[in-house]
């Protein structure tokens, strides 16, 4: 922790914790702030939550409340639909962004109370929509930049749209404004902290500086059994002070719209209140917002002078300058940066890091160490390591920005140098593998989504090879799988000799009677790279498809019989009917008169008719299991 044990800087702190701790006794509940939210579980049940951030060191044990009342109302007029009993679920500590800055003078509690409640849509239908109030009293009564603080209250607000939309559900979970403030600022030094939320649903949300809302309970009066509707007053500003102006400094308390980051470089001591707002907009159309009161406060802290850092391209005597040199990373050169960074303060420990500032993806990485301690006993005034982009970041012709930072572990924040390095990258070629076969050539126009067919029948066995060459000798894999089914369950093999440039294999398949429901089993040979930086793939598809045996379309039944005892064409049969083939068996025969009339039936596909004595027409209907039938004709003679 640097300076932080200084003995200087507990005589500079002494003025401010006498002031903090002196009026303890008349103390109210020492409310910090909070937030509301409300969270989409399923159908129409939401969970209600109130985060109330309460002064661990300064607060009364016994004003932490078993529950609160929340109270539902309509915007369009202030109509109260409902009051929900909030009961404390949870009750843990906000901690610092560095824990060895913490100061026996700030500690901060975050007490969760919440409950599952259902919002039907006969009720929540207000196109104006909704909002939740809890009212409780009060404020930490040191705050420097409020009238009375010792008598403010505090009005926690949220607003949510209607939970039906033009008929149709409407789902909203409101942002979740993240993290709580566990930190102190120092005077005169910058400030910052993220105050960006979440939004589960992906809507836009943009963030600006509220006064905080009062409310109407007091000190006397400081919890309600139920919330007043709209509108609250608000916390009154010592003079000078405003919605823009909540903390003084240079520049005054601000917050990023976009992001949520909060800035302040403070000009005065004390603890100070402040009220942001977070605005959740879907299609360009405002549907909710979140307000989050908090506070800050302000110490006198040692100095703390920033740390420095120098990068260099590996090798190269120049030192790189931001917005003006662009590094071009290309395949076979330097890929690594050299960062010399040290600290004027003694006992500094320092940490690189990088963070993208237009692009996503891969990211260098420090090979050597990336934190140390400087300027301390047996520890060096200045450390040194080295950041390398990996070879497959690809920059397409853009100029990507990396801000590369170094940060010291001062108090109550780090203090930080930042180099932004703007660079330019290409991958490596890449010659794709080469996939051949022993498989026929496959139907024009050939792609690898074009199968190639192979018709085999029962009893007979098909083997085929296959073999993958790379000319930049990548690790190949031969792999075989099939679309919806098992190789093995349908009788097929695959087997590989994988390895750098090459790789073969053999594939063998016995036809069997489990591939004929299918239709034809699909298989995707795949020829795969291994390790450059976007593999390429080579696909060749195959249809295995089992042959009947035999050609129905041959099958050409007599349609003429002379039963006249000559044992020539006495009966009907059918020898050349198509043969059984796994589940398609011959079912039956039905003769029928010409007046449809049964006159006879059999299954066997031996069957002989011998015309039953009556000459005529007739005809004739053959069935197989699988739902195949032949139709036709037979005249009888005497």
């Amino acid at each position: 922790m640097k300076h932080l044990l200084l003995a200087h800087f507990t005589s500079r702190l002494c003025w401010l914790l006498l002031a903090l701790l002196a009026p303890l006794a008349a103390t109210a509940t020492h409310i910090v702030g909070g937030e509301l939210e409300l969270q989409h579980k399923t159908g129409s049940t939401y969970t209600l939550t109130l985060n109330l951030y309460f002064d661990a060191i300064n607060g009364e044990p016994g004003a932490l409340d078993p529950q609160l009342t929340a109270s539902i109302f309509a915007k369009a007029n202030n109509q109260r639909i409902v009051n929900i009993v909030l009961p404390r679920t949870a009750d843990t500590f906000v901690n610092y962004t560095n824990p060895a800055c913490a100061v026996g003078s700030l500690s901060t509690r975050r007490i969760v109370y919440t409950r599952d409640i259902v919002l039907e849509a006969n009720t929540y239908n207000s196109p104006q929509g909704y909002y939740v109030a809890v009212e409780r009293c009060c404020r930490n009564n040191t705050i420097s930049n409020i009238v009375a603080p010792n008598n403010a209250a505090q009005a926690f607000y949220m607003e949510f749209p209607a939970v039906v939309r033009n008929g149709a559900p409407f789902i909203d979970s409101t942002p979740r404004i993240f993290p709580p403030l566990g930190d102190y600022a120092c005077r005169n030094e910058l400030f910052y902290y993220d105050f960006g939320g979440q939004d589960p649903d992906g809507d836009s949300l943009a963030y600006d500086m509220v006064t905080p809302l009062n409310g109407y309970t007091s000190s006397t009066a400081p919890s309600v059994t139920q919330s007043g509707p709209a509108p609250y007053r608000l916390i009154t500003w010592n003079p000078g002070l405003g919605t823009t102006n909540q903390i003084p400094g240079s520049p005054a308390l601000g917050i990023d719209a976009r992001t949520g980051r909060l800035t302040v470089r403070p000009s005065s001591l004390g603890l100070f209140v402040f009220g942001v707002r977070c605005s959740e907009y879907r299609r360009g159309v405002k549907i909710g917002e979140t307000r989050r009161d908090f506070q800050l406060f302000v110490l006198n802290c040692p100095t703390n002078t920033g740390p420095q850092m120098q990068v260099r391209a590996t090798g190269s005597p120049a030192v790189y300058r931001p917005g003006l040199d662009t590094l071009r990373l290309v395949p076979g050169g330097n890929r690594c940066l050299t960062i010399r960074f040290t600290d004027p303060d003694p006992n500094s420990v320092l940490t690189m890091s990088t963070r993208p500032v237009n692009f996503t993806g891969l990211l260098p990485q420090f090979t050597t160490a990336s934190t140390g301690r400087v300027r301390a006993a047996g520890a060096p005034d200045t450390l040194t390591t080295t950041l390398c982009f990996p070879e497959c970041i690809d920059t397409r012709g853009q100029v990507y920005l990396l801000d590369v930072i170094v940060a010291d572990n001062g108090c109550s924040l780090p203090r930080r140098d930042t180099v932004r390095v703007a660079f330019t990258a290409t991958q490596p070629p890449n010659a794709p593998p080469v996939l051949t076969s022993t498989f026929p050539p496959a139907p024009l126009p050939v792609s690898e989504a074009t199968p190639v067919v192979i018709r085999l029948p029962l009893g007979t066995r098909y083997t085929a090879t296959l073999a993958g060459t790379d000319a930049d000798r990548h690790a190949l894999a031969l792999t075989a799988t099939g679309l919806g089914f098992d190789l093995a369950s349908m009788k097929m093999s695959f087997t590989a000799q994988n390895g750098a440039g090459q790789a073969d294999g053999t594939f063998s398949w016995d036809p069997a009677c489990e591939a004929v429901p299918s239709g034809g089993l699909l298989v995707r040979f795949r020829l795969t790279e291994t390790g450059p930086c976007v593999p390429q793939t080579r696909d060749r598809l195959v249809r295995f498809e089992v042959a009947p045996p035999g050609d129905s379309a041959a099958f050409r039944p007599p349609n003429i019989i002379t039963p006249n005892g000559d044992k020539l064409n006495d009966f009907l049969t059918m020898p050349d009917l198509p043969v059984d083939f796994c589940e398609r068996k011959f079912a039956s025969i039905q003769i029928f008169s010409r007046w449809g009339k049964p006159v006879y039936q059999s299954s066997e596909r031996g069957f002989r008719w011998g015309g039953q004595g009556a000459a005529g027409s007739y005809f004739y209907l053959v069935t197989y299991t699988d739902g195949r039938k032949f139709k036709g004709w037979v005249e009888v003679k005497p």
